[in-house]
């Protein structure tokens, strides 16, 4: 896949999560609780959203003819590590793929309200940012 459409294939699959999440933001904001389906959903997003920006990590440093780590963490290292991300982020990033590490292999230790509260704060619209940020040199 030619880079341009993987990076717009990125993007549309980050604005669809995107907005099923901004749909449970809106239920919470209502004072309610979300239902187990709602529930699910907003994990299957949060998954999908932080595979999707995995992916776009190894992308990135595949079209700068960098080495591609198989670790989620690697793959972030790797581009604070080639000036592509600020160092600075690089926290975020390993608390994002922990989360999805998380969703993935400790489903059943999920603390919902933990996953509201980062909703909440809109902690989401980091992931989200950096999949819709085109890939640069």
């Amino acid at each position: 896949m030619r880079l341009e459409l993987y990076q717009a294939e990125t993007a549309r699959i980050a604005a669809d999560q995107s907005a099923l999440l901004k749909q449970a933001k809106a239920i919470l904001g209502q004072g309610r609780a979300l239902t187990p389906l709602e529930q699910s959903g907003v994990l299957h997003a949060l998954q999908i959203l932080i595979e999707n920006a995995i992916g776009k990590a190894k992308q990135w440093l595949k079209a700068s003819d960098q080495p591609v780590p198989v670790s989620g963490y690697d793959a972030f290292k790797a581009l604070a590590n080639n000036d592509l991300i600020a160092q600075d982020d690089l926290p975020a990033w390993n608390a994002i793929v922990g989360l999805r590490n998380r969703l993935v292999h400790d489903y059943m230790n999920i603390d919902i309200d933990q996953i509201t509260t980062l909703l909440a704060a809109n902690k989401d619209q980091f992931v989200v940012a950096f999949l819709l940020q085109p890939l640069r040199d």
